[in-house]
C-alpha cells in the first residue's frame, strides 16, 4: 500500500553511520579553522511492530553504538584536547552507558508520535537521543506544517522531488520556552540570522541518507564586524542492511513497549533544560578581590574598568543575597559606588533585595550610594515590575535627603518608559506609578515639587500627560515652563497635536504674556522639529529682527543650521525664504554671538553619530544657555546618547549690565542638566542666589563639578540556543561603559571673561561569548572590543566689548581601539586548546570645526588672551 512516511522492511536491521558536528567562529571565517567538536557513532535501526489496521503506524528501535568524540578539524597531536583519551574517559562511564541504551520511536505517517526512553537518564543524554530521533521525522509530500521536534514547536516547509525531500525549519518560529533577554536600545543590541535545512535521500521507501545543517549568526548592531556564528551539522548514512529480528505480534503499540521493557516511558520530543554546573569558578568574594583595583575611581577611564565591571555582573548574577551583602558590607567608600553600580546592574531578585537592605534612605550619610543605585536602576537593561514597585514604595516612605527623593521619582519615570516600550504599560506596578506621578503633579503647590514631577514625565513620555504638560508650558515661572516644553520636545513628532503647536506658537510669539528667551527658543525648536507648516515657518522668519539682539542672532543661526544640516524642515524653510526675498537682507544681517551648529562626529556603515551645539547669550554677554547633544543612529533606530545643558540667569548685576526685557527680576542662578542614554538625570545647581554666587566666585578654584560618574551596562543580550543535534549553546553579549562627565563655569571680573567647560571621559568594553557546552566537552569563542576616549567642550567669552567675543572648542583626543578574538576547546579536566588574535589601532583625535564665524573669533580671543596673564581674580 502507499505510505505517507518512510517504511522499513520486516526482519531487517539497517546499519547507519551518524555524526553530529558543531563549529564556532567569526561569520566570514572558513570552517576549517573553527573551534568545535564531533560526536560520531553507529546507529542500528529495525522495525519492531506494524499496526495490523494501519500500515503507516510502526514502532522502530534505534540503538547508538561505538561512540567517538573527536576534533572537528584536523589538529596536530600537541593541539588536540582528545589525544590519548578513550571515549569512556571523555564522556564518563554513566553517560556512555545511557547513550547506548536503545530508544523506541512510534512513527505515524512519517511523524514521531511517541518517543520512548528511560526516565532517569541524564538530560544531556536524552537530548542527544532526541536530536537523532527528530531526524526520522519526515513528510513525503510538499507543504507547510507546524511540527514538534527537539527544537520545540516550529513552522516547517517540505519540498519533495522524486526520492529527495528538503525540510526547511523556520527556527525563529520555534516555541521552546528558553528564557533570555535583549537590550533596551535597538542600536546597542544584537542582531541575529538563523537558518535550518535538512535534505533526505530515500531508497526502497526508507532513508538512504540525511544531511542537516543549521546556522546561527550574531552581530552587534553598532558594529557588524563584531560577530559570531554557530554551525551545527548532522549526517546519517545507510552503510548496510542485514537480516534482523522478526516483528512482535500485538494489537497496540503500548503492549509491545510493555513486553520489551516495562521501564520505557513516553517522553516529550522537545529538548529539556540542561544546566552546566561550574566546577572551578571563583566565589563572588574571590572574584571581587582580584578585580577591584580596576574599579578604583582613578582607573575608571581605562577599558579594564568596564571589562571588570562586566565580569563582576556575570558573577553577581549567580550569587545569593547573603554573598552580595557580605561584599557590600566589607568594602571601603572609594570602591563602594562602583560596586553599587555592578550589583544594581545585575538585575536579579537577589541583587535587588541586597541593595534595598544595604541602603538606608532614612539616612543622609549614604546619599552618593543611594544616587548611584537609583541611576543604575534608571539605566537597567531589562527592568521588571518588581524594580518599579520597590522604588514606588521607597518614594511613598521616608527619604531623608530631598535630592534623593527627586531622583527616585525621576528614575520611576524612566522605568515607566522602558516597561511601556516592552508592552508593559498595563502592568499593575506601572499603572500605580503613572497614577502617582500624574495625580501628585495635578495637586502640587510648591514649585520644586512641580519641577520634580515634570522631570519624571520628561522621562516617562506618556501620551496621556500631554494636556498636563501643556498647562505648565505657560507657567509664570521660567524654569517650570522650560522643563514642560523640553518634556514635549522628547515625544515622537506624531504626538505633537494641533493643540501643542498652537501653544508653542503662542509662547514663541508672546501672544498672551512675556516669556524668557530660553523658553521662547525652546518653543521654536518644538515647532521647527515637528513638521512645521509654511505659515509657522514664515511667522518665525518674520519675527527675526524684532527680537532681543542675541535672540535674533540665535534664531537666525537655528534657521541656517536647519538648511545646512538637511533636517526634515529644510524644504519648507527654503520655500519660505524664496518667497520672502524682499525682506531678507536687513533681517538676516544680524550681529551677535549666539549660535547653533550641527555636525557629524562619526559616520560609518553600521552607526553614525552627530552633535548639535547651540549657545544663547543675554544682551550683556553672559551665557544664558549652552546645549550640547549627541545622537547615535543607524538605518532603523536612533538614540539620544547624551545632552549637557548649562543654564545661567540673573548674572547681569555682577558686571553692572542691564538685563534683557522680561528678565529684570530673575534670581541669580547657574546649573546643569543632563540626559544620558535617553534618561533625564536630576539637574545639578552650581549656585542659587546672589550670596551663594559671590561666595563661590571668591573661592573659585575653577574645578569642574562632577555631573555623572559611574559604570553603565548598555548592551545586555543573553540567549540559550537549542541545537537540532540535542546540544545546547548560549550566546551572551555584554557592553559596559565607564563614564565621567563634569562641567564648570568660571568668571574673571578683572579680564571680563567667563569660561564654561564640559569634559566627557569614556571607556567602553563590549564582549560576545558564544559557547556550545556538552558538559563533557566545550567549544567557544569570545570576541571583544574596547575603546578609551574623551570629548572636551570649552567656551570662552570676553565681554569687554560688544558684540563680545566667543570661542568654542570641541576636541576629541586620540583614542586606542582594540579588538580581540579568542577561540577555544576544553575538557572539564582543564585540558584546553586556545587560539587568540588581537588588533590595535589608534583613532586619530579631532578638533571639530563648528562654523567659520567661530574659527574667526577664536583667533581674536587667543590673541587677546596672550596679552593678559591668565590669573583669575
Amino acid at each position: 500500500g502507499h505510505t505517507t512516511g518512510p517504511s522499513l522492511n520486516n526482519d531487517k536491521i539497517y546499519k547507519f553511520a551518524y555524526s553530529s558536528e558543531v563549529f564556532v567562529d567569526r561569520v566570514k571565517a572558513s570552517l576549517e579553522r573553527s573551534a568545535g567538536f564531533r560526536i560520531s557513532s553507529g546507529v542500528d535501526v529495525n522495525l519492531l511492530w506494524r499496526n495490523p489496521d494501519d500500515d503507516n503506524d510502526q514502532l522502530i528501535k534505534v540503538t547508538i553504538k561505538d561512540v567517538q568524540v573527536e576534533n572537528v578539524n584536523e589538529r596536530p597531536d600537541t593541539k588536540s584536547i582528545f589525544k590519548g583519551k578513550s571515549t569512556e574517559k571523555i564522556i564518563g562511564k554513566n553517560y556512555l552507558e545511557a547513550l547506548q541504551r536503545p530508544i523506541i520511536l512510534q512513527l505515524s505517517r512519517g511523524k514521531v508520535k511517541n518517543f520512548y526512553s528511560y526516565e532517569n537518564e541524564p538530560g544531556l543524554v536524552q537530548n542527544l537521543k532526541r536530536g537523532l530521533a527528530s531526524l526520522f521525522q519526515v513528510q513525503l509530500h510538499s507543504g507547510a506544517v507546524r511540527e514538534v521536534d527537539v527544537s520545540g514547536e516550529c513552522n516547517v516547509t517540505y519540498q519533495v522531488r522524486q526520492d529527495q525531500v528538503t525540510k526547511i525549519k523556520a527556527l525563529d518560529s520555534c516555541e521552546i520556552g528558553n528564557a533570555g533577554f535583549t537590550s533596551p536600545y535597538q542600536i546597542l543590541d544584537v542582531g541575529t540570522k538563523v537558518t535550518s535545512a535538512t535534505i533526505y535521500v530515500l531508497e526502497d521507501s526508507f532513508i538512504k541518507s540525511i544531511k542537516a545543517e543549521e546556522n546561527y549568526v550574531f552581530f552587534l548592531n553598532s558594529r557588524q564586524k563584531t560577530n559570531a556564528k554557530i554551525v551545527s551539522k548532522q549526517r546519517l548514512e545507510l552503510k548496510s542492511v542485514h537480516a534482523g529480528p522478526g516483528l512482535v505480534a500485538a494489537k497496540q503499540a503500548a503492549g509491545v513497549i510493555q513486553t520489551l521493557d516495562s521501564r520505557y516511558v513516553a517522553l516529550p520530543l522537545v529538548a529539556e533544560t540542561v544546566h552546566a554546573e561550574c566546577k572551578k569558578c571563583p566565589s563572588l568574594s574571590e572574584h571581587w578581590k582580584t578585580i577591584k583595583k580596576h574599579l578604583h575611581p582613578e582607573n575608571l577611564s581605562k577599558a579594564e574598568a568596564p571589562r571588570s565591571f562586566l565580569s563582576l555582573i556575570q558573577n553577581l548574577r549567580k550569587a545569593t543575597k547573603e554573598e552580595i551583602l557580605q561584599i557590600l558590607k566589607s568594602e571601603n567608600k572609594e570602591l563602594l559606588p562602583q560596586l553599587v553600580d555592578a550589583v544594581t546592574s545585575a538585575q536579579t531578585p537577589a541583587s535587588l533585595e541586597a541593595m534595598l537592605e544595604f541602603l538606608d534612605f532614612k539616612n543622609t550619610e549614604s546619599t552618593l550610594l543611594q544616587e548611584r543605585f537609583l541611576y543604575a536602576c534608571g539605566f537597567a537593561s531589562h527592568p521588571n515590575e518588581m524594580l518599579l514597585k520597590s522604588l514606588t514604595t521607597k518614594f511613598q516612605g521616608e527619604i531623608a535627603n530631598e535630592e534623593i527623593r527627586e531622583t527616585v521619582v525621576i528614575v520611576m519615570g524612566a522605568l515607566i518608559r522602558k516597561l511601556c516600550d516592552r508592552d508593559g504599560c498595563k502592568l499593575p506596578a506601572v499603572v500605580e506609578a503613572k497614577k502617582l506621578i500624574l495625580g501628585r503633579l495635578e495637586r502640587a503647590k510648591k514649585g520644586d515639587n512641580v519641577k520634580m514631577y515634570l522631570l519624571a514625565l520628561k522621562n516617562a513620555r506618556l501620551p496621556e500627560a500631554i494636556p498636563l504638560l501643556l498647562k505648565y508650558t505657560e507657567s509664570e515661572d521660567g524654569a517650570i515652563s522650560s522643563i514642560a516644553i523640553t518634556a514635549l520636545q522628547r515625544y515622537d513628532v506624531s504626538f505633537l497635536t494641533k493643540e501643542v503647536k498652537k501653544t508653542m506658537n503662542r509662547i514663541y510669539h508672546q501672544s498672551r504674556r512675556v516669556h524668557e528667551k530660553t523658553v521662547r527658543t525652546t518653543a521654536a525648536a518644538v515647532i521647527l522639529n515637528g513638521d512645521p507648516s509654511y505659515m509657522e515657518v514664515k511667522n518665525i522668519l518674520l519675527s527675526i529682527g524684532e527680537l532681543p539682539p542675541e535672540m535674533n542672532k540665535y534664531m537666525l543661526s537655528i534657521i541656517q543650521d536647519i538648511i545646512h544640516f538637511e533636517m526634515p524642515a529644510s524644504k519648507t524653510v527654503r520655500k519660505v525664504l524664496k518667497d520672502m526675498r524682499a525682506h531678507n537682507y536687513e533681517r538676516f544681517a544680524r550681529t551677535g554671538s549666539s549660535s547653533a551648529y550641527s555636525g557629524y562626529i562619526t559616520r560609518g556603515p553600521d552607526l553614525s553619530s552627530t552633535y548639535d551645539l547651540d549657545i544663547l547669550y543675554s544682551g550683556s554677554g553672559i551665557l544664558r544657555r549652552s546645549n550640547l547633544n549627541i545622537h547615535i543612529f543607524n538605518r532603523n533606530a536612533q538614540l539620544h546618547a547624551s545632552q549637557v545643558v548649562i543654564e545661567a540667569q540673573g548674572l547681569e548685576t555682577i558686571i553692572a549690565a542691564t538685563p534683557d526685557e522680561g528678565e529684570e527680576n530673575l534670581d541669580s542662578f547657574a546649573g546643569m542638566s543632563a540626559i544620558l542614554f535617553d534618561v533625564q538625570l536630576r539637574p545639578v545647581t552650581f549656585f542659587q542666589g546672589y550670596g551663594d554666587l559671590m561666595s563661590k566666585m571668591l573661592s573659585a578654584t575653577g574645578d569642574p563639578m562632577n555631573v555623572v560618574k559611574g559604570l553603565l551596562l548598555l548592551t545586555d543580550y543573553s540567549q540559550v540556543i537549542q541545537l537540532q543535534s540535542g546540544l545546547r549553546a548560549s550566546a551572551e553579549f555584554q557592553g559596559g561603559l565607564s563614564i565621567d562627565i563634569s562641567g564648570g563655569m568660571e568668571f574673571s571680573l578683572w579680564y571680563r571673561e567667563s569660561k564654561t567647560n564640559v569634559k566627557n571621559r569614556v571607556a567602553m568594553f563590549t564582549a560576545g561569548n558564544i559557547v556550545v557546552d556538552s558538559l563533557f566537552v566545550k567549544a567557544g569563542m569570545e570576541t571583544s572590543l574596547e575603546i578609551e576616549t574623551a570629548l572636551d567642550f570649552i567656551s570662552t567669552v570676553q565681554f569687554s566689548q560688544y558684540p563680545f567675543l566667543v570661542c568654542m572648542q570641541m576636541d576629541r583626543v586620540e583614542s586606542p581601539f582594540r579588538r580581540y578574538v579568542t577561540k577555544y576547546e576544553s575538557l572539564p579536566s582543564g585540558r584546553r586548546y586556545t587560539s587568540r588574535k588581537a588588533k590595535v589601532e589608534q583613532l586619530a583625535g579631532s578638533e571639530y570645526p563648528l562654523h567659520q564665524e567661530n574659527s574667526n573669533t577664536c583667533r581674536k580671543v587667543f590673541s587677546t588672551e596672550s596679552d593678559s596673564s591668565s590669573n583669575w581674580f
